[in-house]
């Protein structure tokens, strides 16, 4: 079984919005929702849980019941920081699911998710255990001065590095493990499962991103969103 974890528990403050950036809507609808009916539609998905900000559930349950989304069979409260909200996600699947079920955590503002993007990392989870959509890095990196954040004096080599979006993939009995073994520091300053994972030394396997699977996270982003769905249409 292939269960979605999408983490909508953040407040986007920096949208300075209002409301939940994940609730904001765009061309009639709420961003959650074009994330949710991605997994909806996908065959290869079964379940859908939602971690979701303190406050909203009932909201989010009626936009679920509204717009069809049937695979949603439950809305969990979220943490105090990223990797303490998914860790709510995943533990509330520990009595219910085989810890070979596959779990794909996704952030809920990045709703132009494509199918291929969560069939590639579904196929790459289950050849290897683990995987994360990623995309390769075309630009120029320089590392910044350590005493001039606006000052460099060395570039590093972009073709050895990927862009890491979401979803990341996991065997349920893998990322339990992995939340299990995280100590308090690393839920609190750790902003994601992938990352997390490779620092307690597993293996990350890359799946293929897109540039067009964006995080919305400043108000530009949203300009971007409704520039992408005015195209789609």
């Amino acid at each position: 079984m292939n269960i979605a974890i999408i983490k909508a528990g953040g407040i986007g403050s920096r949208m300075g919005a209002g409301v939940p950036k994940q609730f904001i809507t765009v061309g009639g609808k709420p961003i959650i929702i074009y994330t949710l009916e991605a997994f909806q539609r996908h065959p290869g998905i079964d379940r859908i849980v939602v971690v979701c900000v303190k406050g909203w559930s009932d909201i989010l349950k009626m936009y679920a019941d509204n717009y069809g989304i049937s695979k949603l069979v439950k809305i969990v409260e979220g943490g105090e920081t990223s990797l303490k909200s998914i860790q709510n996600g995943v533990y509330s699947l520990r009595d219910e699911y085989d810890a070979n079920d596959i779990v794909l955590i996704h952030d809920a503002n990045r709703p132009l998710i494509s199918e291929e993007i969560i069939s590639d990392v579904l196929v790459e989870c289950k050849l290897h255990g683990m995987a994360v959509a990623a995309i390769p890095c075309t630009d120029e990196i320089a590392v910044i001065s350590a005493n001039d954040p606006k000052c460099s004096t060395e570039f590093t080599d972009h073709k050895k590095l990927v862009r890491v979006q979401t979803p990341d993939a996991y065997r349920l009995g893998t990322i339990l493990s992995i939340l299990d073994n995280a100590t308090e520091e690393q839920l609190r300053n750790i902003g994601a499962t992938n990352v997390l994972a490779i620092a307690q030394g597993h293996e990350m396997h890359f799946a293929n991103g897109s540039e067009t699977n964006i995080r919305l996270t400043t108000q530009e982003d949203i300009t971007h969103l409704e520039a992408m769905l005015k195209a789609r249409s």
